[in-house]
């Protein structure tokens, strides 16, 4: 199976990108959301944020988000650590679920595909971009948020250059018409390249 990982900073419209492809019947897998399943529904991983945390890591036998948050934002060893527990069973999941789709190629969308190394694990990598000021008003309408915290995020992820200097492909992400057709165009690449 052809793997596509799908990245960009905090507000880009990675999200807005993905359905694009979903639309072209390709199957999209959210690293993210997984992972926040996983979170939620494994004792086992549930026990090993306890430990890292402390009892307030879940409220009501659901993640604690805002208090975490707060705590890997501070400490970036935090993060590291959780990402070290969740990232293996994530992975896993994925390659469980891409083995059952029936589609030319599949897209993970993560996050923090660089970051985390998950780049080496797929054939292809589109990075969405979008100018810094657009990415902070788009947060700050979709999340209870500050620009404080928003510029916390982006400080713990690469660079757009960064991620650009890595990837196969680029989507400047600020008008969705101007999206949707970048999104068909790779699309179209990506199916050539596969035949």
């Amino acid at each position: 199976m052809i793997v596509v990982g799908l990245t960009g900073g905090i507000g880009s419209g990675k999200t807005t990108v993905a359905k694009q492809f979903e639309a072209l019947g390709i199957p999209v897998y959210i690293a993210d959301e997984e992972a926040k399943k996983l979170m939620n529904r494994s004792k086992v991983i549930k026990r090993k944020l306890i430990a890292l945390f402390g009892e307030e890591a879940y409220l009501d036998n659901r993640l604690n988000k805002p208090f975490i948050a707060n705590i890997i934002f501070n400490d970036k060893s935090y993060l590291q650590q959780m990402n070290a527990m969740v990232h293996p069973r994530v992975a896993a999941h994925f390659k469980k679920w891409s083995a059952k789709q029936n589609s030319p190629y599949v897209i993970k969308e993560v996050a923090i595909l660089f970051e985390n190394g998950g780049h080496k694990l797929c054939d292809y990598v589109i990075t969405v971009t979008a100018p810094k000021e657009v990415r902070i008003q788009r947060l700050l309408k979709r999340d209870d948020t500050t620009e404080e915290k928003v510029e916390a995020i982006m400080k713990n992820q690469w660079s757009d250059d960064e991620k650009v200097k890595l990837s196969d492909y680029v989507i400047t992400n600020t008008t969705l018409e101007d999206t949707i057709n970048q999104v068909k165009k790779i699309h179209v690449k990506i199916l050539k390249s596969i035949k």
